[in-house]
């Protein structure tokens, strides 16, 4: 097994296992939703990958069986991001088949290794029940405060 950054060549392996994540997480995806996604991802990736966008792999041979993206934004400083640079950890997803033999968390040790390395003041994600236990053993913790988690769909 062999664990580092995607390159612009995963492009392709990284929309499949973007598709697999998000039906694993939401259920069945409409057709012309599927479609879209599967269409601008590749552009996506072309465009941030290992800009703002680092995405930690784990290849079987050629094939890469488990993932984790980690969206690096900048903004103005604060002191609770001093740098001004925060975290987002999205799409963490091992393959069915080799789960539970400890890839996920070995990139996530890369991607925290990394992120210091670059003066990110914090990462933030949203665990599912599944991921808690493993964002917890690399560190994170529950966030309590006084703000209101919100959101508008446009």
């Amino acid at each position: 097994m062999t664990f580092e950054k995607a390159t612009a060549q995963d492009t392709g392996m990284l929309t499949e296992l973007r598709i697999a994540y998000l039906q694993e997480d939401l259920g069945e995806i409409e057709a012309a939703d599927l479609k879209l996604i599967e269409s601008l991802l590749p552009g996506y990736y072309e465009k941030h990958l290992n800009k703002d966008l680092m995405v930690y792999v784990a290849r079987n041979e050629k094939d890469i069986v488990s993932c984790a993206f980690l969206l690096i934004v900048e903004k103005p400083m604060s002191p609770s991001f001093i740098t001004g640079k925060t975290g987002t950890v999205l799409n963490v997803y091992t393959k069915p088949e080799y789960r539970k033999k400890g890839y996920a968390k070995k990139l996530m040790n890369m991607m925290l290794e990394d992120a210091k390395a670059e003066n990110v003041s914090n990462i933030e994600l949203k665990a599912t029940e599944d991921g808690y236990s493993l964002y917890r053993s690399v560190g994170f913790e529950d966030v309590v405060a006084k703000y209101h988690n919100m959101r508008i769909s446009l």
